[in-house]
């Protein structure tokens, strides 16, 4: 009985987040069009993310363990465990921002639009991809719009209940070429709410929470640092989803 309550609530998830794309869409279309408007795509987007929730039953607590600037650029790296990470980090993130994500999300009804636009497709197989994107975020970076990733690289299906896997290096390393300050964040109990995009184990109402580790500075790091970089916001961020 359980199960089926799970899977009717995965359908109605999905209806959900559908009937707010079509409704964003030509909002979304209209402020995509031009660079300027970039600004005004996140707060849609942010706004969006915050009806999902509240309609899918969403109770979102997020824990910051120092306050962010909305006037400071970041590099948000974060595990990747559900769907829904995405809805949750564009309900706290501050300033302007972007994602970076697989290419794969340019065929996706939903996100299509951002990653044909604001956001970063990558083909995380291909090194001349990977080059191009990262220069891409670099220049946006430099432009003061921050850059969400995750440095997982997707959500490993092979896990369940999920652990942290290795870390790639292609943020580390952009972070302390450009001196921007990296902000581990941990999804700690999302994917009990929806675990990928819900199709094995269904989904549920309840309470996410999500902790927002202490920004760590870079401006005086080096790239031979970048390998303890990762291991430090590594370590970070499964110090809170441990036994969790």
């Amino acid at each position: 009985m359980i199960r089926i309550l799970k899977q009717a609530h995965r359908i109605y998830s999905v209806f959900i987040i559908l009937v707010f794309s079509l409704f964003f869409y030509p909002f979304y279309y209209l402020a995509a069009r031009n660079l300027k408007n970039y600004d005004l795509l996140n707060r849609l987007r942010k706004l969006k993310s915050n009806l999902c929730a509240f309609f899918i039953g969403i109770v979102p607590r997020f824990n910051f363990e120092e306050p962010l600037s909305d006037k400071q650029t970041y590099i948000y790296c974060a595990n990747h465990t559900s769907n829904h990470d995405i809805m949750l980090i564009c309900m706290f993130a501050k300033g302007r921002f972007h994602f970076m994500g697989k290419e794969e999300l340019l065929k996706n009804p939903v996100l299509g639009i951002f990653f044909r636009t604001i956001d970063i497709p990558v083909n995380r197989h291909s090194k001349i991809s990977s080059f191009r994107a990262f220069k891409r975020a670099g220049d946006n970076l430099e432009n003061g719009m921050s850059l969400i990733i995750f440095p997982e690289g997707g959500i490993a299906d092979d896990h369940y209940p999920p652990k942290l896997m290795p870390f790639k290096n292609g943020p580390f390393r952009l972070a302390i070429e450009k001196g921007i300050p990296i902000v581990a964040v941990s999804f700690v109990n999302v994917w009990k709410r929806m675990w990928d995009d819900g199709k094995k184990h269904g989904s549920s109402p309840g309470r996410a929470d999500v902790y927002i580790h202490k920004p760590i500075l870079t401006s005086n790091l080096t790239i031979n640092d970048s390998d303890d970089l990762k291991d430090r916001i590594f370590d970070l961020i499964n110090s809170k989803l441990i036994d969790k």
